[in-house]
């Protein structure tokens, strides 16, 4: 619940920045001249593009938590139990012997999203995030 609250606020946050950009963006292009509407244009677009990666970073973490409920419905969901350093973090042998065995059953069963989905966790739990992003989102494309 702590991780929904910190989403919330750090959106609240960009909403206001953003509204705070578009509104000087704006104040500019009104300004007139080339280089206060370029800038202007600049503002508002940049505004635009956090909001429009804010969005799709949202809608992937909610469209990943439906993966994570259903299989932990189903008792699928391997439990958290590497042990971890003093600092809390998963310790890198464990967690690279857990990620050999998710492998090996991602190969086993190509086309299971439960698979790719728990491959996704133990690339996560190895520190490979962007892999660890890229198995979700096949586990995504194979759900639907």
């Amino acid at each position: 619940m702590r991780g929904k609250s910190l989403v919330v606020v750090l959106l609240a946050v960009l909403a206001f920045y953003v509204l705070l950009v578009t509104a000087k963006g704006i104040d500019l292009i009104r300004t007139g001249g080339v280089v206060p509407v370029l800038l202007g244009i600049g503002l508002i677009t940049s505004a635009a593009l956090a909001a429009g990666l804010a969005w799709r970073e949202v809608q992937f973490g909610r469209r990943t938590a439906v993966l994570g409920s259903v299989l932990a419905d189903e008792g699928g969901l391997p439990t958290d139990e590497l042990p971890r350093r003093p600092s809390g973090r998963v310790d890198r042998e464990a967690a690279d012997a857990v990620f050999a065995q998710r492998r090996a059953e991602t190969e086993a069963e190509p086309d299971s999203w439960r698979a790719w989905y728990r491959l996704a966790l133990a690339y996560d739990d190895a520190g490979d995030r962007t892999r660890a992003r890229q198995a979700a989102r096949h586990a995504l494309s194979l759900y639907r």
